[in-house]
């Protein structure tokens, strides 16, 4: 699930984004087999239902809606002082509620949260960056136009790809911020605004996703985390937030993704397309001075099956960067490769092993080298990370013990992140966790070492019926 890890952005002040990925964790992931609920009776094109005597009968009531939801309080700190943030990294309150409706002719699902933080202490509504009191999770309807097709539209969570925690593929919005503060793992992956249609077929599995205008990651501006500015030569925060040109014209600044893929055998092979834009600020403009959104093609491919007595999983990726196609213009971010291999196995009973290889590779840089003025920083040809998760389950599965960690060798640095969840009951859990960083200050993950944090929470799940079921 992170196919993140990206490198120093183009002369531009703001931080690579992180690992973009695998199959994420729970919350996060999808499943192999074709998405998307069952839906009622009635979507087939049925015959109207008649009396003993021919007349119609009433149409059948909708079903009542399932109401459902949690609170949470989470809390955390920097373990060190950081002169461009609170020492306070989150201490916010969260009502989510969530709405789902099955009528006759469609689903409708309404997810939205209520929060209170004073660490960020803004409070005016922003859907789009994920300000405010209010956060607008889902927002969406979906039916089944034809017999093997689906059709889903609004605000959703959408995610594909075969890596843990490291994204090639999956090109839908992520929030870093969220991640790196320790939020719940479900809220690494942003909302999108758009139109997904999957054909199911023997040949192969078809998933389209056309979002009418582009949505960015959530990414590291500063306000939440400070990191390395390489305009500047130091770290910069919320004193300093960083600026951005963004592609916001609806229709014209859209984005198209697809996927193709099938079972072969016990394996899965996936082919994958995206056309928009890199979706961390990953160019700058000399005349505004602000951080752009270049424009990016993607072409991959993975493939995912069991091996020995684990899973084991392989995806690549080309990222076209359209913008700078010859790699000479030093303030757009060059075309590179991306290679992720992984395996996951159960080791003994509820005690689990997941290892990953990812690697991103520059294309010309040779070019990218000779294009740079002078004393300007230069990213390196070849990143490489591994990662590794143990996850042990005790008391009957009550309590869980995991752990996550990047490193990257070559840079000497690295991101862990060590968690414990016991379930208290049906309803209650507390969680403990810590964001850990560590690393040269130039580094990818060095960068960030001074948001090195600590994390509790306490989370109560309900769910009620509407009146009348």
């Amino acid at each position: 699930m992170w196919t993140l890890l990206l490198g120093w952005q183009v002369a531009a002040a703001q931080p690579a984004s992180p690992p973009q990925g695998p199959s994420l964790p729970a919350g996060l992931g999808q499943s192999a087999a074709p998405s998307g609920p069952a839906l009622p009776e009635g979507l087939g094109g049925e015959q109207p239902r008649t009396k003993p005597g021919g007349d119609p009968l009433p149409p059948p009531r909708p079903a009542p809606a399932d109401v459902a939801g949690f609170w949470e309080a989470r809390g955390g700190v920097r373990t060190q002082a950081d002169p461009h943030q609170r020492q306070a990294s989150i201490g916010e309150t969260r009502l989510q509620l969530r709405l789902d409706r099955h009528g006759e002719r469609a689903a409708f699902r309404l997810v939205t949260d209520l929060l209170y933080d004073p660490v960020e202490a803004k409070y005016a509504i922003d859907l789009e960056d994920g300000e405010g009191f209010l956060d607008l999770r889902e927002a969406n309807v979906q039916g089944e136009p034809a017999q093997h097709a689906d059709l889903k539209a609004g605000r959703q969570i959408l995610t594909w790809g075969t890596g843990d925690l490291i994204f090639i593929n999956d090109m839908f919005p992520k929030d870093w911020r969220s991640f790196f503060i320790g939020r719940a793992i479900e809220y690494l992956k942003a909302p999108s605004d758009a139109v997904k249609a999957s054909l199911f077929g023997r040949p192969a599995n078809v998933d389209l996703v056309y979002t009418p205008r582009f949505d960015p990651d959530r990414y590291l501006d500063g306000r939440r985390l400070s990191f390395f500015n390489p305009l500047a030569g130091e770290r910069t925060g919320r004193g300093d937030v960083l600026e951005v040109d963004k592609p916001n014209d609806w229709l014209k600044d859209d984005e198209i993704a697809g996927r193709l893929y099938r079972h072969v055998g016990s394996y899965e092979l996936a082919l994958y397309g995206y056309s928009g834009y890199w979706k961390s600020p990953s160019g700058f403009d000399p005349v505004s001075a602000k951080a752009t959104f270049p424009r990016l093609s993607v072409y991959g491919a993975s493939l995912r099956g069991p091996l020995w007595n684990g899973l084991w999983n392989v995806e690549g990726g080309f990222y076209d960067s359209r913008d700078d196609t010859r790699g000479t213009d030093p303030n757009v971010r060059n075309s590179e490769y991306r290679f992720l291999t992984g395996y996951e196995q159960e080791l003994s009973r509820d005690f689990t092993l997941g290892l990953q290889y990812y690697l991103e590779r520059m294309q010309d840089h040779d070019k990218h080298h000779d294009s740079l003025p002078p004393d300007s920083p230069e990213r390196n040809e070849n990143r490489h990370v591994v990662t590794l998760r143990l996850t042990r389950r005790l008391m009957q599965q009550d309590l869980t013990l995991s752990f996550f960690g990047y490193y990257s060798p070559f840079d000497d640095d690295g991101y862990l992140r060590p968690k414990v969840h016991y379930r208290l009951d049906d309803a209650w859990f507390v969680e403990l966790g810590a964001n850990l960083f560590f690393g040269d200050k130039e580094t990818f993950f060095g960068q960030f070492n001074n948001n090195t944090n600590v994390y509790a929470a306490l989370r109560y799940s309900f769910q009620a019926l509407e009146a009348g079921r």
